[in-house]
C-alpha cells in the first residue's frame, strides 16, 4: 500500500518533468519545475493515506493494539517516500537526464 502510494506520486514527478523536457527545457529545470508544480498534489495524496492510516496507527478499536505496528510502519513510511519523492527524485532524474543531454550536445558537435 505504501509502496504504490510512493511509485504513483514518482511516476507523476517524473512524467511531468519528462513533458517539460520534449518542450525543450532542461533537465534541471524541468525537474525543478515538475517539483514546485506537483508538490501539492503529491502532498495531499500522501496526507490523505497518513491521516486515514492515524486511527489503526494508535491501535483504537477492538484488537487494535495487534495492528498499530502496522499502521505506524505504514505512516513512517509513507513520510519517508514522500520527502524522497520531493527531493530524492527530481535529484536522480537530474543526474540521469543532464548527463544524457550533454552527452548528445557534446555527440551533435
Amino acid at each position: 500500500m505504501c509502496m504504490g502510494v510512493a511509485t504513483a506520486n514518482s511516476i507523476l514527478m517524473v512524467s511531468f518533468a519528462r513533458d517539460r523536457m520534449d518542450t525543450g527545457v532542461p533537465a534541471l529545470e524541468a525537474a525543478l519545475e515538475a517539483g514546485y508544480t506537483r508538490m501539492r498534489p503529491v502532498l495531499m495524496t500522501a496526507l490523505a493515506m497518513i491521516i486515514g492510516m492515524v486511527p489503526m496507527a494508535l491501535g483504537f478499536g477492538e484488537g487494535g493494539e495487534q495492528n498499530a505496528p502496522l499502521g505506524r510502519a505504514v505512516v513512517g513510511g509513507l513520510l519517508f517516500a514522500t520527502v524522497a519523492t520531493l527531493f530524492f527524485v527530481p535529484s536522480v532524474f537530474t543526474i540521469i537526464h543532464g548527463r544524457r543531454q550533454a552527452r548528445l550536445q557534446a555527440d551533435q558537435k
